[in-house]
C-alpha cells in the first residue's frame, strides 16, 4: 500500500476562496489584531503568514507589539482595550510570550466572542459540548484533514500522540462528538513503554510532540489515516514527528511535512475570525 498524501495547501487555498467570497459579502470587513510581546523569530514568521492569508480573503490585520518589559498588568490591559474596541473583531495571541508573563491568564482576558484562536475557557468549553464554531487552530486544520479523506469516523479507533491544549486536548474532544473511540498518549505513557501499542491499533492517528521520528513507521496500522503535525529540523532538513517513509508504505493517508497541517492552520485562524465576526453581528442584532 502506498498512503496518498494530505496536502494542506490544496485545502486551504479551497477554504480561503470560500472565506474570500464571503467576506466579499459582509457589511463590513472583520479585523484581526495579534499582539506580539518582545520578539521571537518564529513568532514574526507566523505573523508574515497571518497578514498574507489576511490580505487575500480580505480580513484587515494589524499587530499590536507590547514592550518585552512589560508587566502582567500591562499586557492585560491591553487586551482589555482592544476587547472594548468596536473595529477590533478578532484577537490572537502570539505565542510564545516572555518569561513571567501567564499566557494562559492573558488568554482568558481575550473576549470571547473575538476570541480568534479560540483558546478562551469558554470556547473550549464549547467544544465539550460539541457546539463549536471555531476551535484551536492546529487541532482544527488536523480535524478537517481527518474528515476530508470522507471515512466515516463513528467507532473508529482513534490515537493522539500528545496532549497539549493547542492540539492534542481539543481534537480528542472533537473527535469524540463524531463518535470515535479516543485513545490520547502523553508523557507518562511514554514512560511506561506502552505508546506503540496504541498506535499499533490506531485507525487515525495523529502526532503532535515536536521530537522526529518518535513514532516509527512500524508502528503505524495498514490503511491508517496519519496526521503529522511535528516539524522538526534534523540536518537542514525539516522532518515530522512520523518516520514518514516506511509510514507511507502502510497508511492509507498521510500528511507530509512541510506541506501538511501547516499551510492550513492559518487558514482556520482566518475562519475563525470571519466566524467570530458573525457571531458578534448576530448578537448585535439581538440587542445582546
Amino acid at each position: 500500500m502506498s498512503a496518498k498524501l494530505l496536502e494542506g495547501k490544496v485545502l486551504a487555498d479551497t477554504i480561503k476562496e470560500a472565506l474570500r467570497r464571503e467576506v466579499g459579502s459582509l457589511e463590513h470587513r472583520p479585523r484581526l489584531v495579534a499582539v506580539q510581546i518582545g520578539e521571537n523569530a518564529a513568532s514574526s514568521v507566523y505573523c508574515k503568514s497571518q497578514k498574507k492569508a489576511a490580505e487575500y480573503v480580505g480580513i484587515e490585520y494589524e499587530i499590536r507589539t507590547i514592550p518585552h518589559t512589560a508587566t502582567q498588568r500591562q499586557c492585560e490591559e491591553v487586551i482589555r482595550g482592544l476587547n472594548s474596541e468596536a473595529a477590533v473583531t478578532g484577537i490572537i495571541l502570539q505565542l510564545p510570550v516572555p518569561q513571567g508573563i501567564d499566557h494562559r491568564a492573558l488568554l482568558n482576558q481575550v473576549d470571547p466572542m473575538k476570541d480568534a484562536e479560540a483558546m478562551h475557557p469558554k470556547n473550549l468549553g464549547q467544544i465539550v459540548l460539541g457546539e463549536w464554531k471555531m476551535a484551536p487552530c492546529t487541532a482544527h486544520a488536523c480535524m478537517t484533514l481527518i474528515e476530508s479523506t470522507g471515512i466515516p469516523l463513528r467507532g473508529k479507533e482513534a490515537v493522539i500522540v500528545g496532549h497539549s491544549e493547542i492540539v492534542g486536548k481539543p481534537l480528542a474532544l472533537m473527535l469524540v462528538s463524531k463518535f470515535a473511540t479516543i485513545t490520547v498518549c502523553h508523557i507518562a505513557t511514554g514512560e511506561r513503554g506502552l505508546v506503540p501499542d496504541h498506535v499499533k491499533r490506531a485507525e487515525i492517528l495523529v502526532v503532535a510532540v515536536g521530537k522526529a521520528g518518535i513514532v516509527k513507521g512500524s508502528w503505524v496500522r495498514e490503511g491508517a489515516v496519519v496526521i503529522d503535525v511535528g516539524i522538526n529540523k534534523v540536518n537542514d532538513t525539516i522532518v515530522g514527528d512520523v518516520e514518514f517513509t516506511e509510514a507511507s508504505q502502510r497508511a492509507s493517508y498521510i500528511t507530509p511535512v512541510p506541506g501538511g497541517v501547516g499551510p492550513l492552520t492559518v487558514t482556520m485562524l482566518m475562519k475563525n475570525t470571519v466566524e467570530a465576526f458573525k457571531l458578534q453581528r448576530s448578537f448585535s442584532k439581538v440587542g445582546i
